[in-house]
């Protein structure tokens, strides 16, 4: 009876389960019927194939793209996680096109891809560490400054630093962060809030001519850590000068070199960078530190713009110390996610 049932909703129409199965199984014939039946299908999709391996080709050697005209090697590099996107397009136009170079050719983006972000979707956050940090941008426009500093406080974080700090919102920022940070420093639009004494607060001289960026030393029980808040001068996308990015890019050779000359072994770095981990012009500052999403986050980490993430601006990055996970707090008043870590500050390593 199940057999003649069965027969009955393929043979006449019918709607079952067994009758969706003959159907699909019945497209799928025909489209592999067409494929093997047309000798054009090596041939077809030539162009298609060519756009493929060059798009291989810029992600596997985005680091050779020139910063000459337009930064273009930098802006590459700044989105070059959301080229993957164009490997599924790739891929449906090559079915389109029934051809099987195109196909065949959009592997190759898709094997790059894998590899230099594949990575980043494995869990590898830890338990351990003793020291939790957060950093947030908080937009000097921030409407609701009380409400921002309570939702960061939250994360739980001993050491918390803040960028773009309005003149006129600090005394909100101290008010309302106070009762769980007995200790801070400000110095211009940069501040630390700490759960442990700071000393040594002076101004790091960036190359702006005003002050956007500090180094601290915090007590923690574990030994003194060198603390670092900065945040790098905006860049522009514009259609005649590409990607403007001078001012962030001497600024980022500045904070390298004064963190190159830093006297004590464990360093945390904490701000808006203004560029990925990805672009080469932050190398002054990436090339001897830590980032503690790409160690031990889960994801890209993206942080700004806050609305829709594209790009992780917002750093935290170790020296001598070993990051055990990190992470994204829920959005605030800001047009930036705040980001934390946790860390194993352990003993005193040079690294």
């Amino acid at each position: 009876m199940a057999q003649q049932a069965y027969m009955a909703e393929t043979d006449n129409g019918g709607s079952g389960p067994g009758h969706r199965h003959f159907r699909l199984r019945r497209l799928w014939d025909r489209f592999l019927t067409g494929w093997r039946g047309d000798p054009r299908v090596w041939r077809r999709g030539l162009v298609l194939a060519a756009l493929a391996v060059v798009l291989a080709l810029v992600m596997l050697l985005h680091s050779h793209i020139p910063n000459l005209v337009g930064n273009l090697g930098s802006l590459t590099e700044t989105f070059l996680p959301w080229l993957g996107l164009l490997v599924p397009v790739l891929l449906v136009l090559a079915l389109a096109r029934r051809s099987a170079t195109a196909l065949l050719a959009a592997a190759l983006p898709a094997i790059v891809w894998l590899n230099l972000f594949g990575g980043l979707f494995t869990d590898k956050a830890g338990t351990g560490g003793e020291l939790t940090v957060a950093t947030h941008n908080v937009n000097a426009d921030n409407p609701d400054p009380s409400g921002t500093a309570r939702d960061v406080a939250a994360s739980g974080a001993e050491v918390l630093a803040l960028e773009e700090l309005k003149a006129s919102a600090v005394p909100v920022y101290e008010r309302a962060l106070e009762p769980a940070y007995p200790y801070h420093a400000v110095v211009g639009t940069v501040g630390l809030w700490s759960k442990y004494p700071l000393s040594d607060v002076r101004a790091v001289d960036i190359r702006l001519g005003w002050e956007r960026a500090m180094r601290a030393t915090a007590a923690t029980p574990e030994g003194p850590v060198a603390v670092y808040v900065a945040h790098m001068p905006s860049v522009r996308v514009k259609v005649k000068a590409g990607f403007t990015a001078r001012q962030r890019d001497k600024s980022a050779d500045a904070l390298g070199e004064a963190i190159a000359d830093e006297a004590l072994p464990r360093v945390v770095l904490l701000g808006d960078l203004n560029g990925t981990m990805n672009d080469r012009a932050l190398n002054a500052v990436t090339s001897q530190m830590r980032s503690t999403q790409g160690a031990a986050g889960d994801g890209f980490g993206f942080s700004w713009p806050a609305s829709f993430p594209l790009a992780r601006i917002d750093q935290i990055m170790v020296k001598g110390m070993e990051p055990e996970s990190s992470w994204s707090l829920p959005r605030t008043g800001s047009d930036h996610l705040p980001v934390a870590a946790r860390v194993r500050v352990g003993p005193a390593t040079v690294s």
